[in-house]
């Protein structure tokens, strides 16, 4: 199970030109600021990357927006994990539990949570806060990463499973931001 303590969220490449195209974009970015406020909440350290951002553009603001005292870090590799100051980055969160979302299922999102898995991180992938150009697509890419060994999680899920508890201000923060 995800811990508090253990845990880091990774945004891939949720960038203008990019986010556009994804099938049910609307629904994606609905939950990717979900989950993005709902990890504040919970105050889980986020780690966020950008492809090419030059090309894509940036992040989109929905998300960005929620990230006011975060930097993205850039990257030309699909996996994050090919980018050495992500790879920094990661390790000095000190977390061994990497709850992943963003675009594209089937390239970034995939590769990197198979590097993660084979660096010996848990690779938690939020299922509805990932997308892909089709919905074929997602598909194949998410059943990749389960045959990998990747854990399949939710937004609700990821963030219930991290509070634990039914009660707190932390609970209602989050019960308010998930309805």
């Amino acid at each position: 199970m995800l811990q508090p303590t253990t845990t880091v969220l990774l945004l891939i490449d949720i960038q203008g030109k990019l986010a556009q195209l994804m099938h049910a974009k609307a629904r994606l970015f609905d939950n990717l600021q979900k989950l993005v406020r709902g990890i504040r909440v919970l105050d889980i350290p986020v780690l966020w990357v950008e492809q090419n951002p030059a090309g894509l553009g940036p992040t989109i603001d929905e998300v960005a927006t929620l990230l006011p005292d975060l930097e993205p870090i850039p990257k030309m590799s699909f996996s994050a994990c090919g980018n050495e100051n992500f790879v920094a980055a990661l390790k000095d969160a000190a977390r061994h539990q990497v709850l992943v979302a963003g675009i594209e299922t089937h390239i970034c999102v995939y590769q990197t949570a198979v590097d993660l898995i084979e660096m010996g991180y848990e690779a938690h992938v939020v299922a509805d806060a990932v997308s892909s150009r089709t919905p074929e697509n997602k598909n194949i890419g998410l059943e990749k990463m389960k045959a990998a060994g990747a854990l399949p999680t939710s937004v609700e899920t990821a963030l219930f499973e991290l509070l634990g508890v039914a009660q707190g201000e932390a609970f209602k923060a989050i019960s308010k931001i998930v309805k």
